[in-house]
């Protein structure tokens, strides 16, 4: 298992390790920079913990039929967290001794190192033995702590650092929405954070919150991939989302418009074969962000209706950026049932394998240029 740290105001969530590629598609050396909330969601954290909205105002509510009074409605562990935890409540001590506490329980040891529980709980005892007198301090003794365990992929973001990942944004309403399963079995939507004051909180959307519509269409069961396409659209436009407010609050329609804040980052080409009739489409991928996948799939529909023949997909210098941006483009040139990505963890729950629903977008010979391995 490995695991990315933020420091915020809910609860530190482990990542599961990395996923691997399968060997049919060549991704780029460094690794797609995502956050795996919750032990099976592919969803995108696009917020920063220190622009997270954790007001939990109250909206007016509109009839409708996902609730009602006599409704039973409990509390989720996690929902509580985010509305009961603000930022000056933490405590330095509580910060690290949560860091240390979910390499305890996630951390799988993948390395000739061998990870020793008992080393850990002497290290736990060492650093809380003490006071960490500041918010610095205690950044300091996570990174230290982490980097103790050899392991390259778990790391520690500060909120400066984690705020760089504002600008993917899969939803071009400022919001990231994460999976969460009900008591049914079922998988609800509910929204992990928010860009404050970005088009969604100012709307009213609150962290927390559970999508049941976009634009009256029932989100029920769908990924939050999926939802995130729902979501989408053309800059300044409207999108109209159903939320019910918490687990126990009211259900209400927002109309929030749409401000895609995220560029493109496909740039493409005809290329003329010298002696030859046929045509190679380039296409560069400058990096894995929220409209990757969708201006990927339009380069190479336009290539092909000017004549393309062959294809190069150019990784290098490739940012890195969405996991799930990552994984949609690699399903555009694998065939159905062969796996895209899969995940380990020391909790059997945790792993998980995703596979390529339907046939590769192209059929063409396709060339992948990456970056040399070190």
């Amino acid at each position: 298992m490995r695991v990315v740290l933020c420091n915020s105001a809910s609860p530190l969530t482990p990542i599961p390790k990395p996923p691997t590629f399968p060997a049919t598609v060549n991704w780029p050396h460094k690794t797609l920079v995502g956050a795996l909330t919750g032990a099976l969601s592919f969803s995108l954290l696009i917020s920063s913990p220190s622009s997270i909205a954790l007001d939990s105002a109250s909206v007016p509510a509109s009839p409708s039929s996902h609730s009602s009074a006599t409704d039973y409605c409990r509390q989720d562990d996690d929902t509580e967290a985010m509305s009961e935890t603000a930022p000056e409540l933490v405590t330095n001590e509580a910060i690290v001794e949560e860091a240390w506490n979910i390499v305890n329980d996630s951390f799988l040891d993948s390395s000739r190192r061998r990870w020793s529980s008992d080393i850990w709980k002497q290290k736990k005892e060492d650093i809380l033995g003490t006071s960490i007198q500041t918010r610095s301090k205690a950044h300091d003794i996570i990174r230290r702590m982490l980097a103790s365990l050899g392991d390259p992929y778990t790391r520690f973001l500060s909120p400066a650092e984690f705020s760089k990942m504002a600008r993917y944004d899969m939803t071009g309403i400022g919001i990231n929405l994460r999976e969460v399963q009900d008591d049914n079995g079922g998988v609800k939507l509910k929204v992990l954070g928010l860009i404050l004051d970005g088009p969604a909180h100012a709307a009213g959307v609150r962290q927390g919150d559970e999508i049941l519509s976009v634009n009256g269409m029932d989100v029920t069961g769908k990924s939050a991939f999926e939802a995130s396409s729902l979501l989408q659209g053309p800059n300044e436009t409207f999108v109209t989302l159903e939320v019910k407010h918490g687990n126990c609050g009211p259900v209400q329609s927002i109309q929030v418009q749409r401000q895609l804040v995220a560029r493109t980052p496909v740039f493409y080409r005809l290329e003329k074969i010298e002696n030859s009739a046929a045509s190679v489409g380039y296409m560069r991928l400058k990096e894995f962000n929220a409209l990757a996948r969708k201006d990927l799939v339009i380069a190479m529909k336009r290539l092909q209706d000017m004549g393309a023949k062959y294809f190069v997909l150019d990784l290098r210098d490739n940012l890195g950026g969405l996991v799930q941006a990552g994984i949609e483009i690699a399903k555009l040139f694998l065939n159905e049932g062969e796996t895209v990505t899969y995940t380990v963890g020391r909790d059997p729950q945790h792993e998980k394998t995703i596979t390529a629903e339907t046939a590769p977008l192209i059929t063409a010979p396709l060339i992948v240029w990456t970056p040399l391995s070190k």
